[in-house]
């Protein structure tokens, strides 16, 4: 039975919410997608019948391995679909995730091979996220956040942990690119700004904008 649209939004909250031993709260998910608890509760014991979580009430949801795959295959249609808009579309990185909220839902699995095929088969998406494989795999990142790098060290930026249009436009501007390299030149005490230097040019950037800017040395 296909899954419907809802299903879909809890899968793809359940992939991004997930800690590294497979559980999650129902409070996590219902403040993810605002929605009211008792409505997260309802879902979470659909989900039980299909296998994808083990629910037990007052306890963490478990995500099943078959839930994993589920939610991970959920995640490759939006990730190749945002990188499709990019790379054969010309669209700006700041303007596919809405586009893709919406494709992600197109049930034909044909649909999303031949994308996958006509870019070529990518690993990841134009934000630096691994896009699952057919079978819901992920390639591992070792990444850190550029706000724990030290003054003087030179790294690639790798991904970004927040898709949003005017956080992306705020990079673009500055010119602040995936498999840019990065040089921290200093980060201030008062307030954790950081001077960086891109190239032959230097930037201040907030705290706020390293802590989701992941790199890699």
């Amino acid at each position: 039975m296909r899954t419907t649209l809802t299903e879909e939004n809890y899968l793809k909250a359940l992939f991004h919410l997930v800690d590294h031993e497979g559980k999650v709260t129902i409070n996590e998910l219902s403040k993810f997608l605002n929605v009211k608890m008792p409505s997260v509760n309802n879902m979470m014991k659909k989900f039980a019948d299909k296998n994808w979580v083990i629910y037990e009430t007052y306890k963490p949801l478990i995500v099943t391995e078959k839930g994993k795959q589920e939610a991970a295959l959920v995640v490759r249609k939006h990730r190749l679909t945002e990188m499709f808009l990019v790379k054969t579309m010309n669209f700006g990185w700041e303007n596919v995730h809405e586009i893709a909220e919406q494709l992600e839902h197109v049930h034909s699995q044909l649909f999303f091979d031949k994308m996958d095929e006509i870019l070529d088969y990518p690993k990841f998406d134009p934000h630096g996220e691994p896009i699952p494989d057919k079978d819901g795999n992920i390639i591992a990142q070792d990444l850190q956040k550029l706000s724990n790098c030290e003054d003087g060290e030179t790294v690639v930026f790798a991904s970004v942990t927040l898709s949003d249009d005017s956080f992306l436009s705020y990079l673009t501007e500055r010119n602040l690119l995936l498999n840019t390299k990065i040089k921290v030149i200093k980060t201030e005490s008062f307030d954790k700004s950081m001077t960086i230097e891109i190239g032959d040019k230097r930037e201040i950037i907030s705290k706020k904008a390293t802590e989701k800017i992941l790199v890699k040395k």
